[in-house]
């Protein structure tokens, strides 16, 4: 198949996602998705090891998407050939008792992921100006000083967010946590079917809410806080990429080419070399273990 082009997702400039595809044609069948997304995901395990042994890099991979845009399948994918002590992921629910006496990014920072490790946030920071910008009642419940009622929630309130999220996300860029966000772009009408699946089939009843159906109805209300949020947040350091998520396969081939292909580019992650030490005493130590047989 085609060599994904990154430029062809990365959010450099203001974008309108009205204008952004939904469905990736890659002119290929599922089955070469498949073994594409095998060889790439195989690479990214064996790149892992080394940022582990290297151990002066994190790696943060933010996803986002409306209900059923593939999140949980997309990271139990991808992420498969990683060894279990090198990955940690976190999914963000509605804030506990605990995380609300603390500011909205306090369960974030905890969560990040520590050197030589990949971190992976299942919904993220950004429901802090998603959610909450198209619910501003749930802002009441973060007890913040000068907050008394959704009136005070206006676009000041926002703009001071966004920056604060920029401030965040440079601040750990600088202490050496290398950032992607990836924006999974699904059609309402894929959405929808995704939805009757849900319903139709017994074993995947589980994963359908009611909510589900409300918040749907608040479809174009959400778009517009996707494209207001990527816009202001896409930075060098931390940039946005839309990934088209009406085909799951291709969309995890997009985004795990997009890691292993933006990974590759800092050589200095690499095996750290043993001391000269044990290098001149190599030969010693296997001699050493080969005598236990005799």
């Amino acid at each position: 198949m085609e060599k994904v082009d990154i430029a062809d997702y990365k959010v450099k400039n203001a974008i309108k996602l009205s204008e952004k595809a939904t469905l990736a044609d890659f002119g290929t069948s599922d089955k070469e998705l498949k073994r594409e997304l095998e060889d790439i995901r195989e690479k990214l395990g064996k790149f892992q090891d080394i940022l582990y042994a290297h151990s002066k890099y994190g790696v943060l991979v933010c996803l986002q998407g409306m209900d059923t845009s593939g999140k949980d399948s997309l990271i139990r994918e991808v992420f498969k050939d990683f060894n279990v002590r090198g990955v940690e992921v976190h999914s963000f629910k509605v804030p506990t008792e605990l995380e609300l006496k603390h500011d909205y990014l306090w369960r974030h920072y905890i969560a990040l992921p520590a050197r030589g490790k990949f971190g992976v946030f299942n919904r993220t920071h950004y429901e802090n100006v998603l959610v909450t910008k198209v619910h501003p009642e749930y802002i009441l419940g973060e007890n913040i000083p000068g907050i008394d009622s959704v009136e005070d929630i206006n676009a000041t309130f926002w703009e001071h967010r966004y920056r604060q999220i920029n401030d965040f996300e440079k601040h750990i860029a600088e202490n050496g946590t290398l950032i992607f966000k990836f924006f999974l772009h699904l059609s309402k009408e894929e959405q929808r079917q995704r939805l009757l699946r849900r319903l139709r089939l017994k074993e995947k009843n589980w994963k359908f809410s009611a909510g589900d159906l409300k918040e749907r109805k608040l479809w174009d209300d959400y778009q517009d806080c996707y494209q207001e949020a990527i816009n202001k947040t896409s930075k060098e350091y931390a940039p946005w990429f839309v990934i088209p998520a009406d085909n799951k396969k291709a969309a995890r081939v997009i985004v795990a080419s997009i890691l292993l292909e933006s990974l590759k580019k800092y050589k200095d992650i690499e095996e750290p070399e043993l001391s000269d030490k044990i290098k001149s005493n190599l030969e010693n130590y296997k001699q050493e273990l080969e005598k236990e047989s005799e």
